[in-house]
């Protein structure tokens, strides 16, 4: 039985973004906006103001997370690593994740607390630093804004900081009809709202993140499509071993054994088929092996 192999076909059509910038303006911003919020919600007694804060540094380290990604998805590779560090962003994407659902729990707990015992706030100096929250969150969120779609580490940073500019504006509505209604309990159900924010915003995230820490196929690409395209070629008449995960947040990988009987025309074939890939599927490195018949090579 004879095996024709063409194969280590990588058709890198693009380089993903720098954001290295972005997340370093993002963190200094972010760490101003947490020193105000926390000196003034312990000034005025606001648990909105610091449970806001509290939720603001964990965006920090969040967007921390996202900059080692960065770097680390440019480490070369090497012989003990070759596919370099690229994993690091989902890495770091998961963690953002967790993060987030641990500061969720501590919101909520401290907020049914203060609803059994509400405390007065002052609404003007609430509503004062819940509008610079909004410019903050939003001038950050829109540094991550275009490359949100194709990076999953890009687009947790985009979620937070989106997040967080609409819940400094639920915080500054609270702050707001409490200064003109003397409302008290307002305060911790402004944070159970936050808390709700942030949980939906983060769930996706997280359950993302897991899928690909376990090799997933990327919710982008369907497999079903990717083999019916394969399928399709001429002189393929079955395709099998076929793999697709991600490599980090932004890369896209894929194997697989096409049963060609009559061969292929080379590496202009492999290079067509690499180019489709990344066309239709953003699967940026392709590993394809032909045969001349289906055999046993040892994938099972």
């Amino acid at each position: 039985m004879t095996e024709h192999n063409h194969s280590h076909t990588h058709h890198h059509h693009s380089i993903p973004n720098d954001f290295s910038k972005a997340f370093l303006i993002g963190i200094l911003l972010n760490i101003i906006f947490v020193a105000i919020e926390s000196f003034y919600g312990f000034k005025i007694n606001s648990l909105a103001l610091l449970a806001d804060a509290g939720h603001n540094f964990s965006d920090v380290v969040g967007l921390v997370l996202g900059l080692v990604g960065v770097f680390a998805g440019k480490l070369r590779s090497n012989d003990r690593h070759t596919y370099g560090w690229n994993r690091v962003t989902i890495l770091a994407a998961f963690a953002n994740a967790l993060l987030l659902l641990v500061a969720i729990g501590s919101l909520i707990s401290e907020a049914i607390t203060r609803l059994n015992s509400p405390l007065e706030t002052q609404g003007m100096t609430i509503m004062a630093v819940a509008g610079v929250g909004i410019l903050i969150n939003g001038a950050t969120a829109m540094l991550f804004m275009h490359g949100r779609s194709t990076d999953l580490n890009v687009r947790g940073a985009f979620i937070h900081m989106a997040a967080d500019a609409l819940v400094s504006a639920g915080v500054l509505i609270a702050g707001a009809l409490s200064l003109w209604f003397g409302w008290s309990l307002l305060d911790p159900i402004a944070s159970l709202l936050i808390a709700a924010v942030i949980l939906i915003s983060t769930w996706s995230l997280f359950q993302e993140s897991l899928h690909l820490l376990f090799d997933g196929v990327p919710k982008q690409v369907e497999l079903r499509k990717v083999r019916s395209f394969l399928e399709s070629l001429e002189g393929v008449t079955n395709v099998h071993d076929l793999h697709i995960w991600a490599m980090s947040t932004s890369q896209i990988a894929m194997t697989v054994h096409l049963v060609m009987p009559k061969g292929s025309s080379g590496d202009h074939f492999l290079e067509d088929i690499a180019h489709e890939l990344h066309h239709r599927f953003e699967i940026v490195h392709p590993t394809i092996q032909i045969e001349l018949n289906q055999v046993e090579h040892g994938c099972h």
